[in-house]
Parts: structure tokens; sequence; C-alpha cells
């Protein structure tokens, strides 16, 4: 994804307590992004890629895949937690198209902290010219994240 340059810093996990936010990550997704997104999980479906199939189908752009939002919630934990944390739970739901060239945030809120484990809050909004949020892209998001560990499959305790 065309990123734009992050000044997140990596904090002290243990000085984390409920209601801090999570520091946002901002992305606008291009249609390059979502072609190379394509390739990497061979999800050919015309909508994501193929301007004039959605312009038959009277859409203003192709659609971002949904999954991407997964990916970019993921990718905005591990810049704000560092290499040592692992996202062991992730849950959302769609709620609007997001289309090629928009912009969306990615925001969210510490729900829950302890040793080794925290739960925030997630959404992904699509932010006008402004900078204002213009809608919800997805929302309803959870996020259990591991401290220090990893595990699953291959992990050894």
């Amino acid at each position: 994804m065309s990123a734009e340059e992050s000044s997140v810093q990596l904090i002290d996990q243990s000085t984390i307590v409920v209601g801090d936010p999570v520091p946002p990550l901002t992305r606008t997704i291009s249609l390059v992004d979502m072609v190379a997104y394509a390739g990497a999980t061979w999800d050919w479906y015309r909508s994501h890629y193929d301007p004039a199939y959605v312009a038959e189908k009277k859409l203003p752009a192709p659609m971002v895949d949904g999954q991407v939002f997964g990916a970019l919630l993921v990718e905005q934990l591990q810049d704000w937690l560092g290499p040592q944390s692992f996202v062991r739970e992730l849950s959302f739901t769609f709620k609007n198209l997001v289309f090629a060239g928009e912009t969306v945030r990615c925001e969210g809120e510490v729900t829950a902290a302890s040793a080794g484990r925290l739960e925030v809050d997630l959404r992904v909004v699509v932010v006008a010219e402004d900078g204002s949020v213009d809608r919800l892209a997805a929302g309803g998001a959870r996020a259990v994240v591991l401290l220090g560990q990893a595990d699953g499959p291959g992990t050894t305790r």
C-alpha cells in the first residue's frame, strides 16, 4: 500500500491503560495497491481491479477488498506495539464500500490491559478531503493482542 510516513513511536507496553488511544494509521489505497493485493491473495474478482467492469455496474471505481481492512488493523497495532506483539484475535464488520483512490484511517482505543495482553476496540473510517470522517468502512472491530509472546501452531512455551 502506498504508505504515508508514520511518526508513531514505540512505547513502553507496561504504561498502556484502559482508555488509551491506539495511534491512528492512515492510507490512501490506489488501484496499483489493489492489483498487488489481488495478486498476493489470488483474489481476482473483477470488481477489485477492473475500472471498465465496475463502470458497467455504475460504481465510481474498483472496490477495495474488505480483507485489506484486517491487514491495516494488524499493521496499526504492530506499528504501535512493536515486533514482540502478536494479534491473537481480530474481528470486524464491513459497513460501507471503499473505492480506489480513497483514504482510510484506522482508529482505536484500549478496552482492557493486563500483563502480557491488551484488548482494543477499533474501526476503519473513510476520510474526507478536509480530514473529517466521511463514513464508516469497518466497525465493531475488536482485537486481542499478546505482548512479548506468540501463540498458535509452531510456538513453544
